[in-house]
């Protein structure tokens, strides 16, 4: 498999084949994101995406979830997206799931009809990174979309019958802005109404903008306890009918999960005995992104 550089994938796809078929993001400006900075973007050959199917092909049995990577690959022109989902089928006929990251931008420049077309062709599921529902820190953070932008994207997705999985970050809006951070991702997941809900703890690598603002003062980051009093406030205000819920990757201090409808007083329970003192908080040297 002809890999360019670090490969990022969803914890849910861990099991996956990863084929990428663009490398880089071709958004990325985002100031907490070093994830694609060493990457120029391009979209890959069709040679090239059908090389590493192929070649995958002779390796592996039995393939029943594909990834296709790296940032934002739904900004494929569709034709070219058409021919490798297809080639996936005719390769990998035992394949259930092909999935992605798509931004914003990228769905909202499909018309609904590709996207069920998409459907068709094997997109189970699409992950897109919000990160936070609040105009003014998605402008802060270069995100380069807005929250109705955001929410008339997800409901697209939903419409098509694609499943959809949204990220948000807690601590993204820093320690001026916790609230709103709380506030308006509620806000704009209950308008998604999304199948699932990850939540992700701010942490911030060299090399970013955001990193040079929490060094020189600007930027200041959240403790554990407000970080866990953010995401009850998150938690308390989202009113959606059966998104599962789930906090616990590597960056969170504290592991949540649940079906919001079912699990919600539940998991604010939790989190109040974690403010209580009853449960510790992951340390620091073992949180990873």
């Amino acid at each position: 498999m002809r890999y360019e550089g670090i490969i990022y994938r969803p914890p849910s796809e861990a099991y996956s084949l990863i084929i990428q078929i663009s490398v880089g993001c071709a958004h990325n400006k985002c100031t907490f994101c070093n994830m694609y900075k060493a990457k120029k973007f391009r979209i890959k050959s069709l040679e090239e995406v059908y090389g590493d199917l192929y070649e995958a092909r002779q390796m592996y049995g039995h393939v029943e979830r594909i990834f296709l990577a790296d940032g934002d690959s739904l900004v494929l022109p569709m034709e070219k997206l058409t021919q490798i989902l297809l080639k996936i089928k005719e390769l990998f006929p035992e394949c259930k799931r092909v999935s992605a990251y798509a931004t914003p931008g990228d769905i909202l420049r499909k018309s609904p009809e590709e996207l069920k077309e998409l459907k068709e062709l094997g997109i189970g599921i699409f992950y897109m990174g919000i990160e936070s529902g609040s105009d003014l820190i998605l402008k802060e953070i270069q995100k380069g979309v807005t929250s109705e932008e955001i929410i008339e994207a997800g409901q697209k997705i939903k419409k098509s019958g694609i499943k959809i999985s949204v990220t948000f970050i807690s601590g993204i809006g820093g320690k001026d802005k916790w609230q709103e951070n709380a506030m308006e991702s509620a806000r704009v997941i209950t308008a998604i109404n999304p199948d699932y809900v990850g939540l992700l703890t701010l942490m911030v690598e060299p090399g970013t903008k955001m990193y040079d603002d929490i060094n020189s003062g600007k930027f200041k980051i959240l403790s554990p306890e407000e970080i866990m009093l953010e995401t009850r406030e998150l938690i308390k205000n989202i009113h959606t009918t059966n998104c599962v819920f789930r906090s616990n990757h590597a960056s969170n201090y504290v592991a949540l999960s649940g079906t919001l409808s079912e699990d919600g007083e539940r998991l604010i329970a939790l989190i109040d005995d974690v403010l209580s003192g009853k449960y510790g908080y992951k340390p620091e040297k073992f949180r990873r992104l």
